[in-house]
């Protein structure tokens, strides 16, 4: 049964690889860079600044932190207990898919999907009632986590379980930020 999942996962990964041409590969290389998405925070930050203040937007800040450090560092502890290969270093298809970057370390999960979608959940959870279309936040992590099968560095599998664990996380922190603010700043963040 597992190795036809994974087989199916190969089969969609190889399926969705197949979709890139030259003329979009440099797009892709700078949807994965998280510098490239250096405004869009910004952008937050403004916005949520405008929100709560300077003094919570800190604190929230700190929170956002200790998320994608676990987040991150979890990643690493998956990759190296499963040790997938990634797509472009797999002997049995990095011949006929598309490679444009290619990556030494372990596939399962995605550091960047988990990352992100636990960030936008956090987010999202916190601030969806006051701002009309936050939950548009959410294309954020399925850009940059498509920009990782375009590029040849991870399946499908890897991404969908990335984004569950950021999910999850995301979730849990959110819980944890409400007792903290409860506790800290009794009023709330508005």
């Amino acid at each position: 049964m597992f190795e036809k999942i994974l087989s199916l996962d190969t089969q969609l990964f190889v399926y969705l690889n197949s979709f890139g041409s030259e003329t979009y590969d440099g797009f892709w290389l700078i949807i994965t860079k998280q510098i490239t998405w250096i405004p869009f925070f910004l952008l937050l930050f403004y916005l949520i600044y405008t929100k709560i203040g300077i003094k919570k937007t800190a604190y929230l800040l700190l929170f956002v932190a200790v998320l994608i450090l676990f987040t991150d560092q979890m990643s690493n502890v998956f990759k190296y207990s499963f040790k997938r290969i990634r797509p472009c270093n797999n002997p049995d298809i990095n011949t006929f898919i598309r490679i444009v970057q290619s990556r030494k370390s372990f596939s399962f999960f995605s550091a960047h999907a988990s990352n992100t979608m636990a960030v936008a959940t956090f987010l999202y959870l916190i601030f969806k009632k006051q701002f009309k279309y936050f939950g548009l936040l959410f294309l954020w992590p399925l850009i940059f986590a498509y920009s990782r099968i375009y590029l040849g560095l991870h399946y499908p599998l890897d991404i969908l379980a990335g984004f569950l664990f950021g999910a999850i996380t995301g979730f849990i922190m959110y819980k944890l930020y409400q007792l903290a603010i409860q506790k800290n700043f009794p009023k709330g963040i508005q």
